[in-house]
């Protein structure tokens, strides 16, 4: 009888304490759904179109702006970030990615990048970067007033002060030259405010236009003798391949003025260039101010960088012979 009576406590005991355990497994339950709720990220969509260092500035100072207005990969973002390494398929591919992930917004680096993500992505905010011109590419039905779901940031650069920046090392020039990707918007609309410029110089522009970096050396060469210097526009074609260029350039002693900081880091004599990083962060200021709500794109108007910094590469000048002046040099980036 004894035993028969500590086994009925025993099993009371066992189940009271089996009772505060599954009481215990159910407080937690809440908290462990409210964890996974507090998880969930919302996508942000980054596409850049070939990577070369301007465009890979650009990305770099969207995420740098995101995160510090907040919205952090993996904290309560998740971002997507792609390259499509110049394929015009990978573009669209990536496009109808974002779309299908309902990505609450979408960067695009570079203008075919935008004009790629806005044939697809109809409904969803567009924020572009590295964009020359957003009413030329028809992304916008104008800067002031964009009117869909595309805004952003453009590259322009002070083509003028470029041209400039070349005659102080050819003052006596007649004619100089460019060579861009026909099939770029953004180079051909360059390369007519150049020309414009170099006009009312007196001036000659020679042209040649590639359509991929296997191009480029036979470009460079089908004008080299006929020009005092060149010029090259923002084109992501060049970009992608200044060292090719400049092959062919330096024994010839040509000098080549670029459109950008990373081109003139790659080769290029100089430029007086906007900041790319800084261009970046411009553009992914404009996105954060639409994930909290308070914007919309089509009433963001699209943004302009005001100046641009002198750069220069003294290893390219040293290659071609030329002294960069004191004058110039000061309050210039070198690279060496």
């Amino acid at each position: 009888m004894q035993i028969s009576s500590l086994s009925r406590r025993g099993v009371l005991a066992l189940s009271a304490a089996v009772a505060l355990a599954l009481a215990g497994c159910g407080d937690k339950s809440a908290p462990a759904a409210g964890a996974a709720a507090k998880a969930e990220l919302t996508p942000v969509g980054i596409v850049q179109l070939v990577e070369h260092a301007a465009l890979d500035a650009c990305t770099k100072g969207v995420v740098d702006a995101l995160a510090e207005r907040g919205f952090k990969d993996g904290v309560n973002i998740k971002l997507d970030i792609q390259n499509a390494q110049g394929d015009q398929s990978n573009l669209h591919n990536i496009a109808n990615r974002f779309v299908s992930n309902k990505d609450k917004v979408i960067f695009a680096v570079a203008t075919p990048a935008a004009q790629a993500v806005a044939t697809v992505a109809k409904n969803t905010p567009i924020v572009a970067t590295a964009i020359t011109d957003f009413v030329a590419a028809k992304l916008v039905k104008s800067d002031d007033a964009p009117g869909g779901n595309v805004t952003g940031v453009s590259d322009l650069g002070p083509i003028e002060a470029q041209l400039d920046l070349l005659l102080k090392f050819i003052p006596n020039a007649k004619v100089v030259g460019t060579i861009y990707n026909s099939s770029e918007i953004n180079s051909a609309y360059q390369v007519e405010i150049f020309k414009q410029a170099a006009a009312k110089r007196g001036v000659e522009v020679l042209e040649a236009t590639v359509s991929n970096v296997n191009d480029i050396q036979q470009a460079v060469a089908s004008i080299s003798s006929k020009v005092a210097g060149l010029w090259l526009p923002t084109d992501n074609v060049l970009a992608s391949a200044i060292p090719a260029l400049v092959k062919v350039t330096n024994p010839v002693k040509l000098p080549v003025v670029a459109g950008e900081r990373g081109m003139t880091e790659a080769g290029c004599l100089g430029s007086i260039s906007v900041d790319y990083y800084e261009i970046g962060r411009m553009t992914g200021q404009m996105g954060a101010d639409i994930l909290e709500g308070k914007k919309k794109p089509a009433e963001m108007p699209v943004q302009h960088v005001a100046t641009g910094t002198p750069v220069f590469n003294l290893k390219a000048a040293e290659a071609i012979g030329v002294t960069i002046p004191d004058e110039l040099k000061k309050g210039a980036v070198l690279f060496q």
